[in-house]
């Protein structure tokens, strides 16, 4: 349809030229387009049919031209340009052959068919290099704004599995340090410890694509905390509650991995932790509090690379969809992580 259309607009183009020509000259001259000879009717609708596949051909040349040349910046001035130019180019075209043909058929030529012949067919030669150019710049700018989001992506994508990444070897060290001094004291113990840090391997390896269940990621936290009891003082007091409507929310994973491993990593004094999870109003509450040794100096920039990471996924993952607060009194020290989900 659309390709069959383009091949009559330049025909139906140079007609509506021609009719609002005949109209403004009929009207002056006090003639009726009906009472000239048919011959001459003929002759002029086979003429501005015939320019109007030229008159295409140049604008649709000077477009793909104009839109070739991606190295300028477009400013108010650039597009004065294109319009001056394209008037001029059209002008010259109309002087060369619709002015010398309306002196042909109209019997000699006045200064009004002059000013006629240029004036009206030049707006809407305007008109249409306006509407075609004006396209041309809305898909440009479409296009680039698909590209500076995909790349935007890309970089997001990036940067988020360079902080995934980061996770491993911290985590590979305790793992291993924790399954090498159990070797010597207890066998069994370290086989299962070996067990469970398969388990979490696996889903390091194969859980980290989109969203998973929250249900899953607990799960998964849950493996994490058996395995750092088997590495800690059997005096460690730890409480752990996961409400049971959280099992289906997407979240993303390995999110509230630091905040635990940051409590078992500093747990000291009274040696006590505790780890809670809430599903209230559309949101997850975490909250991880351990208790510290007394005078201990700590600060909110305190947990190394896994805090940090974990605040710059927060900002790409949850833009203005979560809140993370860190406290310190003189016994323990409380993270707590709200998100909505």
């Amino acid at each position: 349809m659309n390709k069959n259309f383009n091949y009559f607009f330049p025909a139906l183009f140079g007609l509506l030229i021609y009719a609002n020509i005949r109209l403004v000259n009929d009207t002056v001259a006090g003639e009726k387009f009906w009472e000239r000879p048919w011959q001459t009717n003929v002759i002029e609708i086979v003429f501005v049919v015939g320019f109007g596949y030229i008159m295409q051909f140049q604008l649709n040349y000077l477009i793909q031209k104009f839109s070739s040349d991606t190295t300028r910046t477009i400013n108010p001035k650039v597009i004065l340009k294109e319009f001056a130019t394209v008037f001029i180019a059209c002008l010259i075209l109309l002087n060369l052959f619709l002015i010398p043909f309306m002196a042909v058929t109209d019997d000699g030529l006045q200064i009004q068919d002059v000013v006629i012949g240029n004036i009206i067919p030049g707006l809407y030669l305007l008109l249409y290099f306006a509407i075609v150019r004006g396209n041309r710049y809305l898909q440009a700018f479409i296009q680039q704004r698909v590209k500076l989001e995909q790349i935007e992506k890309d970089q997001l994508q990036t940067e988020l599995k360079f902080l995934k990444a980061q996770y491993h070897p911290h985590f590979l060290f305790n793992a291993l340090n924790t399954i090498y001094f159990q070797m010597d004291e207890d066998v069994e113990a370290a086989k299962k410890t070996v067990e469970k840090f398969s388990e979490l391997l696996r889903y390091q390896l194969y859980g980290q694509n989109q969203t998973v269940p929250i249900g899953r990621e607990l799960g998964y936290l849950q493996t994490y905390i058996d395995l750092q009891k088997a590495r800690m003082n059997e005096h460690l007091q730890l409480e752990v509650c996961f409400e049971w409507q959280l099992k289906e929310q997407p979240i993303y994973p390995m999110l509230l991995l630091p905040l635990i491993e940051n409590a078992f990593k500093y747990v000291g004094g009274n040696y006590w932790i505790k780890i809670t999870a809430k599903w209230q109003d559309h949101k997850l509450l975490f909250r991880v509090e351990n208790a510290i040794p007394a005078n201990t100096v700590r600060t909110n920039k305190d947990g190394g690379i896994g805090l940090e990471n974990l605040r710059r996924r927060l900002n790409m993952l949850y833009p203005n969809a979560h809140c993370l607060q860190l406290e310190k009194n003189t016994e323990s020290y409380q993270a707590t992580l709200a998100l909505t989900i």
